[in-house]
């Protein structure tokens, strides 16, 4: 549960035991629903344990971008860090829960493991790592590299979690992935379509069997081979 922070790596059992403390709190979020909004004020930082949430932001005109697709495992809030005041949305696509790590919790705790601000300093760059990829996503590649890109990195982080790399559900729609890569509904379909019509992967309404990695990787940009 929430390894890569309640379970940092180096932690011995009996502070393992001591962390219980940080991560007894869960909330359950129905499908649909909103763990913050934008301007909430912060007072904790959540856990993916179950469940799938993605994060947006949205103008004065109701404009929305969505920013990311949270998996288990992966941190939410930490936009709201620097001014206590969350900067996105949360919503959960799928029935989801989340542990609670209150920052007064977080900061009286991390004083007693060293490890664990270490652990959260390296969540942390792993957010802007993502949010860099994103950013070299929508500015520098074409259409069916993004798509490409996208279903690679969503392989990669669901075979981290013990799943198969190669079969998943997409929790997302197509319209919300087109958010994301800042393409049309109708481009994701077309190129969806025609990654299968060639033979990479093989997909059923949300399901995706990849049949090709290698051919998605040399695709996506991401083959150094």
């Amino acid at each position: 549960m929430l390894s890569e922070l309640c379970l940092p790596l180096g932690m011995v059992r009996n502070d393992v035991s001591k962390m219980d403390e940080l991560i007894k709190e869960r909330i359950r979020l129905p499908k649909g629903s909103a763990l913050f909004h934008l301007g909430d004020k912060t007072e904790a930082v959540y856990g993916i344990r179950l469940g799938t949430i993605k994060t947006q932001l949205e103008d004065a005109s109701g404009q929305v971008q969505i920013t990311g697709f949270l998996l288990p495992g992966e941190i939410l809030g930490m936009d709201g860090l620097l001014n206590n005041t969350h900067t996105s949305h949360a919503i959960a696509l799928e029935d989801s829960e989340v542990c609670v790590i209150r920052l007064e919790e977080l900061d009286r705790l991390s004083t007693h493991f060293p490890v664990l601000q270490q652990q959260f300093r390296r969540l942390m760059s792993k957010e802007i790592n993502r949010s860099h990829q994103l950013v070299m996503s929508l500015g520098a590649l074409r259409s069916e590299q993004r798509l490409a890109a996208f279903l690679l990195s969503l392989s990669n982080r669901l075979s981290a979690l013990g799943y198969s790399p190669n079969e998943f559900v997409l929790r997302m729609s197509r319209e919300e992935i087109g958010n994301y890569l800042g393409l049309t509904l109708e481009t994701v379909s077309r190129l969806f379509s025609r990654f299968a019509r060639e033979g990479l992967l093989h997909i059923h309404q949300r399901e995706v069997h990849i049949l090709d990695m290698q051919a998605l990787r040399q695709l996506s940009g991401s083959d150094c081979g």
